[in-house]
């Protein structure tokens, strides 16, 4: 997996030759492998705690906690707050382990798929993650298409295929590709072998409908279009089968480029409580204040009457750092204003939603987290 997280310097321009993987290699090409998992064994607990400690309340709560571990301000056993906040804690880092072991599974079982790739002059069967940029593929009807190839040749006449791109952009229509006429007529695997052109293209992108580039060959140069391209996600139909050469690979597919790096969603609801909080703590800090001056004009005024009978503790000195500790003091007492158990119930609920109909995904979980996330329309990476 370390090959999916290499860092690369930007392009300008994409090269591929066919049939060359050490010219290939030099310019340092991303690899077949795709991750769309957002942690690892050493990394989870650090960034998952940083990613809940972005929510207003689990950041009140920790400040309270740490309040009343401070003997002359606490009124309360700390554990009345360590309690419930660890619940929501442990309970939304054990549902974002379990999201992320389904994307850990997922991005397995895609980089592990096998595929049919031309190497020293005879069709082997390739894990995905292992094809490279400048490899030639055969792919066979209804199959998915590994990576973004250009059309090279095909069963069908004039180097036409059709293609399935629901996956890519929701239209279940077929789509018509087709080969340019030099490679057309590359159909056998010894004619392949020998192919040694070179695509000069744009760097990647997430444009779907677009592509320009062009192919030399023989001291020629072709123009190339999106018309001979098959991208990534696609599914060959109606066609017995198609090489093609790899131009994008892994994460520099126009598929992974437009699902991007998954992060941390905040929904409508987390910012809604997030205001609601604040607005809540603002009351909270207010009622604090009045209260801490009230005691501290009271010790002022009334309370050194009474120091026989009720001494100050020894830290305190007069009755601005009486009030002072006051505050704090009433910050705690006055802590559920805000409500945790809203917290816990939140962090508790189900949230997940039912796979989509059809297609090779109909068997996955959406799993949709945090609550009240609504489903968008995108590319689904994790199913290629």
């Amino acid at each position: 997996m370390a090959l999916c997280a290499k860092k690369r310097p930007p392009e300008e321009e994409r090269r591929a030759r066919a049939n060359d993987r050490e010219y290939n290699e030099k310019f340092q090409y991303a690899s077949n492998c795709i991750k769309t998992s957002k942690y690892n064994i050493l990394t989870f607990l650090p960034v998952n705690l940083f990613e809940q400690f972005q929510e207003v309340a689990n950041t009140y709560f920790l400040f309270l906690l740490i309040l009343q571990l401070i003997p002359q301000v606490s009124s309360l056993s700390w554990f009345t707050t360590i309690v419930p906040l660890v619940l929501v804690l442990a309970i939304t880092a054990v549902k974002d382990a379990t999201d992320d072991y389904f994307r850990h599974k997922s991005d397995n079982q895609v980089n592990n798929r096998q595929s049919q790739v031309l190497i020293d002059g005879s069709l082997q069967q390739e894990q995905w993650m292992n094809v490279r940029v400048g490899d030639i593929i055969k792919l066979e009807n209804n199959q998915f298409v590994a990576a973004d190839l250009l059309l090279l040749s095909s069963s069908e006449p004039h180097g036409l295929c059709y293609i399935e791109t629901a996956e890519l952009d929701g239209e279940t229509n077929m789509k018509v590709r087709q080969a340019i006429p030099v490679t057309s007529e590359l159909g056998d695997i010894s004619r392949l072998a020998k192919f040694d052109g070179e695509v000069v293209c744009e760097p990647p992108n997430n444009k779907l409908d677009k592509f320009s580039g062009a192919l030399y060959w023989k001291e020629s140069k072709f123009p190339l279009s999106n018309q001979n391209m098959l991208l990534r996600g696609c599914v060959l139909r109606n066609t017995e089968w198609c090489f093609g050469l790899v131009v994008f690979a892994g994460p520099d597919t126009k598929l992974m480029q437009n699902s991007g790096r998954t992060k941390f969603k905040r929904t409508s609801i987390d910012r809604l409580m997030n205001t609601l909080v604040l607005w809540i703590f603002g009351f909270l800090v207010c009622m604090g204040v009045i209260l801490a001056i009230g005691n501290a004009i009271w010790e002022h005024e009334v309370g050194t009457r009474f120091q026989v009978y009720l001494p100050w503790d020894e830290a305190v000195d007069s009755a601005f750092f009486s009030g002072f500790l006051s505050f704090w003091s009433y910050i705690i007492i006055l802590n559920t204003v805000v409500p945790i158990s809203l917290y816990v119930r939140y962090a508790a609920a189900p949230r997940s939603l039912p796979g989509s109909p059809g297609g090779p995904q109909a068997n996955v979980s959406v799993k949709v987290s945090p609550l009240g996330e609504e489903p968008r329309p995108a590319v689904c990476a994790s199913s290629f």
